[in-house]
């Protein structure tokens, strides 16, 4: 599953963990990505949406 948003496709961030003694290393910051089923084009399908998307609606989950 690639980490990837398929309603607004946000995807992971690179940079660097600082320490107090300002050493780097390197991490990443994934989105709270969900699998969730829809209706597309009159077919239930399973979708990989970020929680942002879910929360503003811009995707209606099936229940």
């Amino acid at each position: 599953m690639s980490k990837v948003c398929e309603i607004c496709g946000k995807r992971p961030l690179y940079g660097h963990s600082i320490s107090h003694a300002h050493n780097l290393s390197k991490r990443r910051w994934i989105p709270n990505l969900q699998r969730i089923k829809v209706l597309r084009k009159g077919k239930r399908t399973t979708i990989t949406v970020c929680s942002s998307c879910l929360k503003a609606g811009k995707v209606e989950a099936l229940r």
